[in-house]
């Protein structure tokens, strides 16, 4: 993939989470591998509504050097390259706060997959330890949770990442874990409203369901 199209490539991809709902101003961030030697990565603190593809900055792989791009990349960066270099299928690597699926990662616990989604998320939806925001310990943490047959991880406190061997392979795992995530939540609030009978129980199931597919 020539530089210039991956980095409009990393711009209409934000474009497309902050549509979702999965990015917000600054929020998420995202690696897309260009080949062998490079990969792009987000900037730091930069509003996704306003970003060019000169902003969009490249690194040398393996090292993380950066070759293009006047931004500080991603804090995130490491994080995203701990899977790529682990998974060399992985073209593409994203981290949101997506409501529904960061929820669930504040509950604390891994995400059991029924068969409809384990295509495209893996047998189960493991939960990464909480860390600091762009710290090593992070990173780390997420590589030693790694799997060969997963694409999606909860982040606890910190939203969650999905991965897949291109950016639309991602999204879907994004859109799928949203969709786990919202049955999950639906059946451990329904089991609360039933045992509690808290009317306002069944306004948030309500709502949950209201909420628009993405896509």
């Amino acid at each position: 993939m020539p530089v210039q199209t991956a980095r409009e490539h990393v711009v209409a991809l934000c474009l497309e989470l902050s549509r979702r709902g999965y990015f917000a101003g600054t929020g998420g961030n995202l690696m897309l591998r260009i080949d062998a030697d490079r990969v792009a990565v987000t900037p730091s603190a930069t509003d996704y509504l306003e970003m060019g593809p000169d902003d969009v900055v490249v690194l040398r792989w393996p090292d993380l050097a950066r070759l293009a791009g006047e931004r500080a990349p991603s804090v995130e960066t490491s994080l995203h390259a701990r899977v790529l270099r682990a998974r060399h299928d992985v073209g593409c690597s994203i981290h949101t706060h997506q409501p529904v699926a960061s929820a669930c990662a504040l509950l604390g616990r891994a995400l059991e997959v029924p068969a409809p989604w384990r295509a495209t998320l893996g047998p189960r939806v493991p939960l990464v330890g909480y860390a600091p925001s762009g710290s090593a310990w992070l990173a780390s943490r997420l590589a030693r949770t790694l799997r060969p047959d997963t694409h999606a991880y909860l982040m606890r406190n910190h939203g969650i990442l999905c991965c897949g061997a291109d950016a639309a392979a991602a999204l879907r795992a994004l859109d799928d874990l949203e969709a786990l995530s919202s049955q999950h939540l639906v059946e451990r609030i329904a089991h609360q409203a039933h045992r509690t009978g808290q009317p306002a129980l069944w306004r948030v199931i309500d709502a949950l369901h209201a909420r628009p597919a993405a896509g």
